[in-house]
């Protein structure tokens, strides 16, 4: 919502909230007019004002006046040092959502791939597989347009284990070109034993000189984007998610 008044954001919110918990037979609200619960909120700014909300319709919110007793953001203020809620409850089975209504540690989904997992522990696939990694100060790709935090070890660089910079012909710092199933990057050599033979792995986050990414510092160092590598035709057979690590890659010593 670019250029949207924050408070208009945040009456909308409120509204929209409400508008539901009144409809809900099982709210402390059920029944009663929005407009009326709105006019009781209380804090300095809509940000505020929808933490009292919260507060109010939670599980232990004064219900606005159902429950006396119960929490709102007024009522914190009141007492800095916090408020004793009492002994922890037990709430099980309520909020299991299986069809057994336990807690189920080996869900057939689960049970059935087991068998593809034992398969894959003694398969071996030719050629490399690419993993990720996190730097400790790029976390996030944002974090790559703060000066302070680039630099350094922060550096998007493809690791290959010495065994295999060897064998291929690879250099440390030099460039290498990795091709996956759907593209190639050209990205930096970084020799080390800190991954296994077989293994190579390039930091994601990266590739900040692609365009419309308007990260003017971050663009000074781009690295390479490492999902240029997959076609999405790899998914995980449980999930449907994409598969980002374990991929096979080929890896070439550039002239």
């Amino acid at each position: 919502m670019h250029g949207a008044d924050p408070a208009a954001v945040d009456a909308m919110v409120i509204d929209q909230t409400l508008g539901k918990a009144v409809q809900d037979p099982h709210s402390p609200v059920h029944g009663r007019d929005p407009r009326d619960l709105a006019a009781q909120l209380t804090g300095d700014d809509g940000a505020e004002r929808r933490l009292d909300l919260m507060l109010r319709l939670g599980p232990y919110g004064d219900g606005f006046g159902a429950r006396p007793d119960g929490l709102s953001l007024a009522r914190l203020l009141d007492h800095p040092h916090g408020i004793d809620l009492g002994p922890l409850r037990p709430r099980l089975p309520q909020p299991l959502k299986t069809r057994s209504g336990k807690v189920e540690l080996l869900p057939e989904p689960i049970a059935g791939d087991l068998p593809r997992l034992r398969r894959a522990l003694h398969e071996r696939p030719a050629g490399l597989l690419l993993v990720g990694r996190r730097h400790l100060r790029s976390n996030n790709s944002w974090m790559h347009n703060v000066p302070a935090l680039t630099g350094g070890s922060n550096r998007c660089t493809v690791h290959i284990h010495p065994e295999d910079a060897a064998r291929l012909g690879v250099r440390d710092g030099a460039d290498v070109r990795v091709k996956g199933a759907g593209g190639e990057v050209t990205v930096p050599a970084e020799v080390t034993d800190g991954v296994r033979p077989g293994v190579v792995s390039v930091p994601h986050g990266w590739g900040h000189d692609r365009p419309g990414t308007r990260l003017g510092h971050a663009a000074t160092d781009p690295g390479v984007n490492v999902n240029q590598l997959l076609d999405g035709s790899l998914l995980d057979p449980l999930s449907g998610n994409a598969v980002l690590n374990g991929v096979p890659v080929e890896l070439t010593a550039l002239p």
